[in-house]
């Protein structure tokens, strides 16, 4: 039997420009943009059985063997570690495999490789490493199981596999990799589309509208330069979006004026990109950065660290406007200023380096997987 040939998928990283916290609500707009740092994912074929999977991001060499439709780790003794470090790749075969088995399809033994690009020796950045893996991942095997889905349906497969591990994910992550450039994005309502596949299964769930779901690529901003600054503090979406949740926040008075405020500058940011007005855009970031420190300030999150609200700061006093990317609490911050005003990027960068801010060298990513 030929022997078929190594499958390689690359995804890029993301970060938010506009509306996190908000758009974990289903049907609530956010602005996301894909960088240039990429997670590659290799599938090759294998003579053994089950699947093996090696990765940078978590336990290398593990090999992992199919129980009723699931896949668990052989031959390690710390299965718990196994299971955590790898868990999106895990989930995103499992997804595919489903869809295969629906099919009545077989699936093949193979291995499984992945290098991160958004890591840098073992440090996190925050610029979506489980998004973009199970983006890649999705992509890779089901193009090595002689599957051809649509631009969408990778994002559907991607976020039923987040879904089942992370039910509050919000998916932006996953479609700023699937899509690339700048997006506007609305999460489906997760728990409904899972209820779907529950009763329905996977190839329903790629056939049906799913409520809330809406994501369209954007213009970039025509003159201005995006810049991005790390605090040196990695920092946890999950727990962070998880402990605002705890706090009985959702549902409350604060919690709809969040909302609120969010789509309208969210909307008005959307609508500026579309116009080309980069005015109009850097006063929705100002907008969105005080609808930020308002939440921190009435809920205590820590959004706004100190390296954070430096980065901040230095951008706002050489005209450009900045804001925390994603959930705050440490990771990146973005900035946007002038393209042509060198000399006040330089000042900035010079600002965010004596308060202990990194300049990373990333800039948007115009396309989303790439084969």
């Amino acid at each position: 039997m030929t022997t078929p040939p190594a499958i390689i998928r690359r995804a890029p990283g993301k970060l938010f420009v506009l509306g996190e916290y908000a758009v974990v609500d289903p049907g609530t707009p956010a602005v996301l943009v894909a960088v240039d740092r990429y997670i590659t994912v290799t599938v090759t074929g294998s003579s053994g059985t089950g699947v093996r999977i090696s990765s940078d991001l978590g336990p290398r060499d593990v090999l992992w063997q199919w129980r009723y439709g699931r896949l668990s780790p052989h031959g390690t003794d710390d299965e718990q570690g196994a299971r955590s470090g790898l868990a999106h790749v895990v989930s995103a075969i499992e997804t595919v495999a489903q869809l295969l088995a629906e099919r009545g399809l077989a699936l093949p033994a193979f291995t499984v490789s992945v290098e991160s690009g958004l890591h840098d020796n073992g440090t996190k950045y925050g610029l979506g490493s489980s998004g973009a893996v199970t983006v890649a991942t999705v992509a890779a095997v089901a193009a090595f199981c002689g599957l051809a889905p649509s631009t969408e349906d990778r994002f559907r497969l991607a976020m039923l596999a987040t879904a089942g591990i992370e039910p509050r994910a919000s998916g932006g992550d996953l479609a700023a990799s699937t899509w690339g450039g700048w997006i506007s994005y609305q999460a489906p309502d997760r728990a409904a589309v899972l209820d779907l596949v529950e009763r329905c299964g996977v190839e329903e769930a790629l056939r049906v509208p799913w409520p809330g779901f809406e994501v369209h690529r954007l213009p970039e901003p025509k003159d201005l330069s995006f810049e991005v600054g790390w605090t040196g503090n990695p920092a946890s979406t999950a727990s962070l979006v998880s402990d605002l949740h705890r706090r009985t926040w959702r549902g409350s008075a604060s919690h709809r004026r969040f909302v609120a405020a969010t789509t309208d500058f969210v909307l008005a940011a959307v609508a500026a990109l579309e116009q080309g007005d980069d005015q109009g855009l850097l006063d929705q970031i100002r907008r969105s950065r005080r609808e930020l420190a308002r939440l921190d300030g009435e809920v205590g999150l820590g959004i706004f660290t100190t390296g954070l609200t430096a980065l901040c700061e230095a951008a706002e006093a050489v005209g450009g406007a900045a804001k925390p990317s994603g959930a705050g609490g440490g990771d990146c911050g973005i900035a946007l200023l002038d393209a042509e005003a060198s000399q006040d990027i330089a000042h900035m960068q010079e600002q965010w380096a004596k308060a202990g801010v990194l300049p990373l060298p990333i800039r948007p990513a115009l396309e989303g997987i790439e084969e």
